[in-house]
């Protein structure tokens, strides 16, 4: 049911590894070579899932779905919340997610969706099955509005057994297996790993706009 992520995420290692003691080395547009801060745009490669860092000049080229024969898309970095959200202990069961966080993204290179979930030892995907998405996460407003490949839901259970999602960058879904790899210890992960999640989760909802029963 389940297996490790493979060669198609191997350019998000940047967000999976903790950095060297001699500082993170200088990054560079994985386009052109130029020199670029740290915050700058991602690439998707469509068709091997393989994220890239790009310049300003790159990434605004690919803000054109239609470039580089659509192989290439740009992440957004559109962050939504649906208020209205709900799903129930049953649903998530089905999805056969062993723990309470994962996210879900359209591949349009398999015509699927994927669910990952992070772990100790990285991000590890799922197959879900079409019937367990299209009755619980993918019923909801927001994965109508999920962009292919670039953006994810992000799912969480919360302590009172609810359930948030979020519309999420799918570059924020990797810092988030970053977060975990880095700090987790032992069987439940110890106070750093759920204190560095909780600060996770609150910037995202900072930062996302909420949708209302109107829109």
């Amino acid at each position: 049911m389940t297996g490790g992520v493979t060669g198609g995420l191997a350019g998000l290692r940047r967000f999976l590894q903790e950095p060297a003691d001699s500082g993170p080395a200088p990054e560079v547009c994985e386009l052109c070579a130029t020199p670029i801060p740290g915050v700058h745009p991602h690439l998707v490669h469509v068709t091997d899932r393989r994220m890239l860092c790009a310049c300003g000049p790159c990434g605004f080229l690919f803000d054109n779905p239609g470039a580089g024969a659509g192989e290439y898309r740009r992440v957004p970095d559109r962050y939504l919340s649906d208020p209205d959200f709900t799903l129930t202990d049953a649903q998530w069961d089905e999805l056969q997610i062993p723990v309470g966080m994962a996210f879900f993204l359209r591949n349009s290179a398999q015509d699927a969706i994927i669910a990952c979930y992070p772990s100790p030892a990285g991000a590890t995907e799922s197959e879900l099955g079409l019937d367990a998405w299209g009755s619980g996460v993918g019923a909801g407003r927001l994965a109508a509005r999920m962009a292919p490949d670039v953006e994810a839901l992000l799912v969480r259970r919360d302590a009172d057994r609810s359930y948030t999602c979020l519309l999420v960058p799918i570059d924020a879904c990797y810092r988030l297996v970053g977060l975990v790899r880095l700090h987790w210890k032992g069987f439940d992960g110890g106070s750093e790993a759920w204190a560095a999640i909780d600060a996770f989760f609150a910037d995202l909802h900072d930062q996302a706009r909420s949708l209302t029963r109107e829109a």
